[in-house]
């Protein structure tokens, strides 16, 4: 029995012995009462990183929904006449100034029409003029009973009957220059063509439902979205007092250089949405922005002066929640949990977990584990507070 212990114990302390020498540090955690993952990562190299110091400042708290651009105007341009179209003075996708001639109609039709118009109002009014003389001659004749007052009377319903005759001539001179100038089409406010729908040399008629082309204006521009009905009173009572800044993102994830206003707001909610309809307005003086296109709308409605924001790529995912990695004092990596709040032009705001001052890791989070040793390579520069909102007098 004795040789059966001896020999028990002679081969747990050579299992010791090989343990120990395949794993020192472990073994040496283990016997300080370490575990032996904080051993491992004091015992690996220092992960390289790079951090930003978490630091107060203001925040502008921005609604997203997503949008579309729309044109601020759209005409279709169609012909008031029936003719050939003599000559067409753009090229599809050029822009356009209210007043520009657009197309032109052949004339010659009209010009006659407008001729012969003119020649029958000079006819009338000839004969008007002969028939006035002829009504001044009797008026001085028949008072002495050199002529009957019948011829008067007569005389005096043939000028009158003449004077209508000459007005309706005018008339149709009138309408004769009008239908003339249907045969220059302008432009009837500044924009881009779309495609052109009939060539030179193609008949065009009144009752045609296709336009010739249609203009967009895109100098300002609309954004078209939608947000939840439960944001209407603050958006109506903020919008009241000064119009409400309107950022976007395109599908690329560039934010838009220019800022727009919030212009328009439906007068009924969509009961099956629950959603209120909001128009947004852009100067768009570089033509960025683009009939058709999606796009992420930020709605600015209020300014946080004391948050602390971080960066999206320093903020990570796992079964415990949000989280990120603190640079200790000691350059060794603290896992925080972390209660993230809205997301911002600069970053997402952090509700709770974090203090100012803290560094935080924003690169190099693959081969970081808790208590791992850093080496923070660089750290980003301080994050540059947005200007706060100007104040306006409250609309009348």
């Amino acid at each position: 029995m004795s040789r059966r212990v001896v020999f028990a114990g002679l081969t747990l302390a050579v299992l010791a012995g090989l343990a120990y020498w395949q794993f020192p540090n472990e073994i040496s955690a283990l016997w300080a009462g370490k575990t032996p993952e904080a051993a491992k990562s004091r015992s690996r190299p220092a992960v390289p990183v790079t951090a930003v110091t978490a630091e107060l400042g203001a925040a502008a708290i921005e609604e997203r929904a997503i949008g579309t651009i729309q044109p601020f105007a759209t005409v279709q341009i169609k012909s008031r006449i029936d003719g050939i179209i003599a000559k067409v003075h753009f090229r599809e996708g050029d822009m356009v100034k209210a007043g520009d001639t657009l197309f032109t109609i052949d004339p010659r039709s009209l010009e006659a029409q407008l001729r012969q118009a003119e020649a029958n109002l000079a006819r009338d009014e000839a004969q008007l003029g002969n028939a006035k003389v002829e009504v001044k001659r009797l008026e001085a004749t028949t008072p002495s009973g050199i002529t009957p007052r019948k011829a008067l009377d007569q005389a005096r319903a043939t000028a009158a009957a003449l004077e209508a005759t000459v007005k309706a001539s005018q008339a149709a001179v009138d309408v004769a220059r009008v239908q003339l100038s249907y045969t220059s089409i302008q432009a009837p406010l500044s924009g881009r063509t779309g495609e052109l729908r009939a060539d030179e040399g193609n008949l065009v008629k009144t009752a045609d439902a296709a336009a010739l082309v249609t203009i967009n204006q895109l100098r300002p521009i609309n954004v078209v979205f939608s947000m939840p009905e439960r944001l209407l009173p603050e958006i109506r009572a903020r919008h009241h007092k000064s119009p409400l800044k309107i950022g976007l993102i395109d599908n690329r994830g560039v934010r838009h250089p220019e800022q727009g206003e919030l212009t328009f707001i439906d007068n009924a909610i969509d009961q099956n949405t629950g959603t209120i309809q909001l128009k947004g307005t852009f100067a768009n003086d570089r033509d960025f922005l683009w009939p058709g296109q999606f796009v992420q709308v930020l709605l600015r409605l209020n300014l946080r002066e004391d948050a602390i924001i971080l960066p999206a790529q320093a903020i990570q995912t796992g079964q415990q929640g949000r989280y990120v990695y603190v640079v200790r004092a000691d350059d060794t990596a603290e896992l925080r949990v972390v209660k993230v709040g809205p997301q911002v032009e600069t970053g997402i705001i952090i509700e709770s977990g974090l203090k100012p001052g803290e560094r935080i890791v924003t690169d190099g989070h693959v081969r970081i584990v808790p208590d791992a040793k850093l080496q923070v390579r660089s750290e980003g520069p301080p994050r540059q507070p947005p200007p706060a909102p100007a104040k306006s007098e409250g609309k009348t």
